[in-house]
């Protein structure tokens, strides 16, 4: 049963994880008035030791208690909520912990790197929900203002009839980077690479616009990167049960690192977003002509580039979590959503192992658990 303390009282959050994606999510915690860190855990004791000593002295934070592991916490400290940072092949495990504990729980992106796993805690959920648990998984450009105004237009049919889309993820990533930790560039920790790790938001955010996709047919490569495991490339046509066709480009590899774009296109209109900018923004009126450019007022246009941009929006993602919880209601962001993401991540990477296009079911089934996935092609 959900431990959600009286109304008034402020949520009761254990970290797990205190690697640079802990601390950007203590960040926007600390900036939520009915939030409160109470458990930091991490099997390294030096990251949650450091991590609590920056909340402390550059945040004004009251320290949280310190924990090896997510069980030592639950029997050591008031918790409410589990938020979990860990390896993305560690995702699962931790939130099985956490419900059968009975607390809400967050899981950053993505919700693991097995479908196998990911069917477990989406089972898992499905009943947690019945007691009233919450369990969202991190997509924090759902709740950007360009984002849900291009759902919005997409789904209310503004802009007629879908026809195409654009994705591209044009990062840049140093070997360093891959260098920095053991896990990073492995398919059991890191579960792929430019698709996976950078791209994931925005295949979530295509297939948020579009619809559910019906096949992918990609290619996959590592090019710039030594002892990397996964692509640093990706390339990927979509089909959509819409009939709508979509092309997703992602790559680590685009020095020294270009901006997400995203384009959907209609038989009424289109819009493209740009490093989370509404950019571009039309339809046709009732009469089939040409209306007036449109950029809806709000915060669609600037204000969220710079370095609190990744804050904001996870601060965006956890008012709806809050809400959630306190109104006994689904989060925006179910582990249903996340689960559907993933399988296209996955599809990717199966259709450029097998040199073949993949059906999307014969993903959600399991028909193709067993396939190895690759990068597809060596460095």
């Amino acid at each position: 049963m959900s431990t959600t303390p009286a109304s008034g009282a402020p949520l009761r959050v254990a970290l797990v994880g205190c690697g640079i994606i802990g601390l950007n999510h203590a960040r926007a915690i600390l900036k939520h008035p009915d939030l409160v860190i109470t458990a930091l855990v991490d099997a390294v004791p030096a990251a949650a030791t450091g991590l609590a000593d920056q909340l402390v002295s550059e945040y004004g934070a009251e320290r949280p208690a310190e924990f090896a592991a997510l069980g030592d916490a639950l029997a050591g400290a008031e918790i409410d909520v589990v938020v979990i940072c860990t390896p993305s092949g560690l995702h699962v495990v931790v939130a099985e912990e956490a419900l059968a504990a009975g607390k809400h729980v967050v899981i950053e992106k993505p919700l693991d790197v097995s479908l196998p796993r990911a069917r477990e805690i989406l089972a898992l959920s499905r009943r947690a929900e019945q007691d009233g648990l919450v369990v969202s998984v991190i997509s924090q450009h759902r709740f950007d203002p360009a984002s849900r105004v291009v759902a919005d237009a997409a789904h209310s049919g503004g802009f007629g009839r879908l026809t195409s889309g654009i994705a591209s993820v044009a990062w840049w990533r140093s070997q360093e980077y891959y260098d920095s930790g053991q896990w990073r560039g492995t398919w059991e920790l890191d579960g792929g690479g430019a698709v996976m790790n950078q791209g994931v938001h925005t295949v979530d955010l295509l297939v948020w616009f579009l619809g559910t996709p019906v096949e992918i047919d990609a290619r996959t490569a590592l090019l710039a990167h030594e002892r990397v495991e996964v692509e640093d490339v990706a390339v990927a046509t979509i089909r959509f049960e819409s009939g709508a066709l979509a092309v997703l480009h992602a790559t680590t590899a685009a020095y020294p690192g270009l901006s997400v774009r995203l384009q959907v296109h209609g038989d009424r209109g289109s819009a493209i977003i740009d490093d989370d900018q509404l950019e571009y923004f039309a339809t046709a009126d009732s009469d089939g002509n040409r209306a007036a450019d449109v950029v809806p007022a709000g915060e669609v246009r600037g204000g969220d580039r710079g370095p609190e941009q990744f804050v904001i929006g996870h601060l965006r993602q956890y008012e709806d979590i809050v809400d959630a919880i306190r109104e006994h209601r689904a989060p925006g962001v179910t582990v249903a959503d996340a689960f559907l993401s993933l399988a296209v991540v996955r599809a990717v990477y199966l259709s450029a192992t097998l040199g073949r296009p993949v059906l999307l079911d014969d993903v959600l089934d399991g028909s193709l658990d067993e396939v190895v996935v690759t990068t597809g092609v060596t460095a």
